[in-house]
Formats: C-alpha cells, sequence, structure tokens
C-alpha cells in the first residue's frame, strides 16, 4: 500500500532578496519554518534550508533501517545516535548535494565493531533515503560503537 505525505511552502520575492516559509506538513508537526537562498549558501541564521531537511530524512531512515539490521542480527541497539552531515556545493554543473556523510554512535550489547560496521553499511545502502540519493549523492557511514 503506497503511502503519500506533503508539505506546503509559500515563497516571495525572486532567488536571492526572497525569501519562503515551509507552512504546513501533512503530520502538523512543524509549520512556519522560514527558508531563504542565504540559509542553504551561507550561515543558516536560524531559517533552515532543503538540504537540512534532507539531513533530516536521511538521519531518521538510516537510524529505522540500522534498528532494524541490528534487531534481524539477534543484537537489537540499546541506544543510537545519529548525525546526517549533508553538503550542497557549487559544482561545474551548479549547486548541487554533492554527499550525505552519516556518523552513528551506538550501544549495542553481543556484537564487536566490525559487525557493526557491516551491518552499519547495509543499513546506508538499504534506506530508503540512501536509495533516491544513491547514483546522484555520495553516501558514507562511520559506525562507532560504544
Amino acid at each position: 500500500m503506497a503511502v503519500t505525505r506533503f508539505a506546503e511552502v509559500a515563497w516571495n520575492g525572486d532567488l536571492l532578496s526572497g525569501s519562503g516559509s515551509i507552512n504546513y506538513v501533512s503530520s502538523g508537526s512543524f509549520t512556519r519554518l522560514p527558508v531563504t537562498w542565504a540559509s542553504r549558501t551561507e550561515e543558516h541564521q536560524g531559517r533552515t534550508s532543503p538540504e537540512e531537511l534532507i539531513a533530516s530524512a536521511h538521519a531518521s531512515c538510516f537510524s529505522m533501517a540500522f534498528s532494524a539490521q541490528l534487531a534481524r542480527n539477534s543484537t537489537p541497539a540499546t541506544s543510537l545516535k545519529v548525525r546526517a552531515v549533508v553538503t550542497f556545493d557549487k559544482t561545474d554543473a551548479g549547486w548541487r548535494i554533492t554527499r550525505s556523510d552519516l556518523v552513528v554512535e551506538g550501544k549495542v550489547d553481543g556484537i564487536d565493531a566490525a559487525k557493526f560496521a557491516e551491518l552499519a553499511n547495509a543499513a546506508k545502502d538499504g534506506c530508503p533515503i540512501s536509495q533516491a540519493l544513491k547514483g546522484n549523492v555520495e553516501l558514507s557511514v562511520s559506525p562507532t560503537l560504544l
């Protein structure tokens, strides 16, 4: 069964001096997030960016995928802390998301660092957000077993 989600955004003005707002998302979990071109290419100054939202999506998707990998291995995580760092850079082809680097620290009983890293890489490759980015964005994972 397919599931759909939506977001509503308003934008006023041109790219460089204009501004926008993510006004509503289907879950209602956040509203009125300001966004500007400058928040994408300079200091955020309290505004979000599409890249920050992709980082949020990638970190949460990976954490779920990794949690599932660990459970299938009969070594469920006590805790996982995931950070996704998305790089937005000007390339010869224009502005592009070039990387998404996942950093994960986990407390997991009954597993060694090598198996933890193996399952982290499988989760990186298998999570749906990674799949959406694959082929367009360099993906990496740096796992640390605590």
